[in-house]
């Protein structure tokens, strides 16, 4: 499937984002599998790149709400 172009300089920085989250993600998550950190250090890791990615969401779309708010306070 082709790859949607995203004509919005935020959208753009937004997508890239979201791809360092998942990364990120699957780093946290492959520590942990192996052993290499406690689930809750994990969990730890999940909720700081978490809010990292909200916070860039906030200032990229500060009036637009793409997300649900999960009730996280930052």
């Amino acid at each position: 499937m082709p790859k949607e172009k995203l004509s919005d300089p935020k959208d753009h920085t937004m997508e890239v984002n979201l791809q360092s989250f998942a990364n990120g993600i699957g780093i946290v998550c492959a520590l942990e599998a192996g052993g290499k950190i406690t689930p809750q250090e994990a969990y730890k890791q999940v909720k700081v790149l978490w809010k990292q990615l909200k916070k860039t969401k906030k200032s990229l779309y500060p009036k637009e709400k793409l997300i649900e708010d999960d009730g996280d306070e930052d």
